[in-house]
């Protein structure tokens, strides 16, 4: 089946239940939870690794065997709430389905499992869910940066009380490993993956920096990754850097692979191409640490899906 699944007997019977369906470009992530401020309390956490922006085609097209893997787990995720009966459900896709063929079809398909309508949101409504998330989640003092690096897409999003100014840029780690890890970790493919960031980040690069923030902060998979290598090599650092960047950057090459020994084997596959976006970010936006914060798309869907409720 899938992580972490609803093992508490009568939960449908104990309270109201919030259900928040993201259909990302790398996971399906299903959340169950309870209305509650600022953050529904999360119940069941229910997740598989569909890698859906990695079946894509050039064309667009979804690779037959991966979309069938998708179904699969949409009618997995159907019988869930089926049987736990939220009174709130949203269903939100993202950047893979975004760029791909004839997503129409796919939705069609997948809301017969899931008996929800799947909606594909915008990379701006993704980015202001994401940080909806986070401040759920996070203590922020100030104005903060949040940067969130996906499969097919990386958020940009600057706030404080309320949001200043969001940006989605279509390229994420699984594209990235695609477009230039294939033939494994080199100098010459990292540097190539930061011009392309680079470039994607020219047209609002003086907007972001007219804003300004106080600090920057990094969720979900890559940041995820580092954090989880800091912390198995029993390394001091607090923020990434562009000094610890580099380190592992040189690792890397050495390798030429993002597969390191230090991490769960699944964070491997897309590990190299999301430190090369994360190190063009830094040298880019000029920002010298990003720290670690909780909280992501599927928290920020919650908190919506609270709102609806009261």
């Amino acid at each position: 089946m899938g992580a972490n699944a609803v093992t508490a007997d009568g939960l449908e019977h104990s309270g109201p239940l919030l259900a928040a369906v993201t259909l990302g470009s790398n996971s399906f992530n299903l959340l169950l939870a309870r209305p509650g401020q600022p953050l529904p309390t999360i119940i069941a956490k229910h997740k598989r690794k569909v890698r859906l922006a990695q079946g894509l085609g050039p064309d667009g097209s979804v690779c037959p065997s991966v979309e069938a893997g998708a179904l699969e787990c949409l009618a997995w995720f159907g019988q869930l709430l089926k049987q736990y009966r939220p009174v709130e459900v949203a269903v939100y896709a993202t950047a893979a389905l975004r760029q791909s063929k004839d997503p129409a079809a796919f939705c069609h398909r997948g809301q017969a499992l899931l008996g929800h309508p799947i909606e594909i949101i915008s990379g701006e409504r993704e980015a202001t869910y994401i940080y909806q998330g986070m401040r759920a989640t996070t203590a922020v003092e100030g104005r903060a940066l949040v940067l969130d690096i996906g499969g097919a897409s990386t958020e940009l999003v600057i706030g404080d009380a309320s949001i200043r100014c969001k940006h989605s840029l279509p390229l994420g780690a699984v594209l990235y490993t695609q477009h230039y890890f294939s033939g494994g970790v080199t100098a010459t493919a990292l540097e190539q993956a930061k011009e392309s960031v680079a470039q994607a980040l020219k047209p609002i690069l003086a907007e972001l920096h007219g804003w300004g923030w106080d600090a920057a902060l990094g969720i979900s998979g890559t940041f995820r990754s580092l954090f989880e290598l800091i912390a198995n090599r029993g390394w001091s650092d607090t923020a990434l850097t562009p000094a610890l960047l580099m380190r592992v950057e040189q690792e890397l090459i050495a390798l030429g692979s993002g597969e390191l020994d230090d991490l769960e084997p699944e964070r491997g596959a897309t590990f190299a191409a999301g430190v090369a976006i994360l190190s063009s970010l830094l040298a880019e936006l000029k920002i010298s640490a990003v720290l670690p914060a909780g909280g992501a798309l599927r928290e920020g869907v919650l908190v919506e899906l609270d709102r609806r409720i009261r």
